[in-house]
């Protein structure tokens, strides 16, 4: 038990969360997660490859030169509100079919809310499993019938039939 806790705990406090932010200028690196905002003429341009409602198109960059993006896609968010998955099938998007770069990055205050959240969950836990293990068997439980607790029934003796006298026999 105490050692399912100790792995819970590294867990929660090893991981951290990650959200797509605005490059705000900054270009992004070969390699990282990345994802696009597409603008009308991006739609109508890869309209044909992709689908005609495309949102935003996320991926890993494989590379960038001064006029294109080629991403390896994992995810496209349709303008209806649905997502379609991908297998990091590598697709170009030239610059001028982009509203909005976002890159991946760590998110402090989203880590720290999870990190707490996930600490209480533990704690409560382990309040409700140490307090069970502290529970003996000279304490009562009153949902428990005494034969699951380990004592049997006291049985009545009955004495009447050995003091009785035998019926004596009828006459017809």
């Amino acid at each position: 038990m105490r050692r399912l806790l100790c792995f819970l705990t590294i867990g929660v406090l090893s991981a951290g969360c990650y959200g797509l932010q605005p490059a705000a200028g900054v270009a992004p690196l070969v390699g990282t997660s990345v994802a696009f905002d597409i603008n009308d003429a991006g739609r109508v341009a890869l309209g044909g490859s992709m689908g005609p409602a495309i949102l935003q198109i996320a991926g890993r960059l494989v590379s960038k030169d001064s006029e294109e993006y080629l991403v390896a896609v994992k995810e496209v968010e349709l303008l209806q509100g649905g997502n379609q998955v991908w297998a990091g099938e590598q697709v170009r998007i030239k610059n001028s079919y982009v509203s909005t770069v976002y890159l991946r990055r760590f998110s402090t205050a989203r880590t720290v809310a999870f990190t707490a959240a996930s600490l209480g969950a533990i704690a409560i836990f382990a309040g409700k499993s140490l307090a069970n293990s502290f529970i003996g068997p000279d304490q009562p439980d009153t949902n428990v019938s005494q034969a699951s607790r380990g004592r049997r029934p006291v049985r009545k003796i009955e004495y009447a039939p050995l003091l009785r006298r035998p019926n004596p026999p009828r006459s017809h």
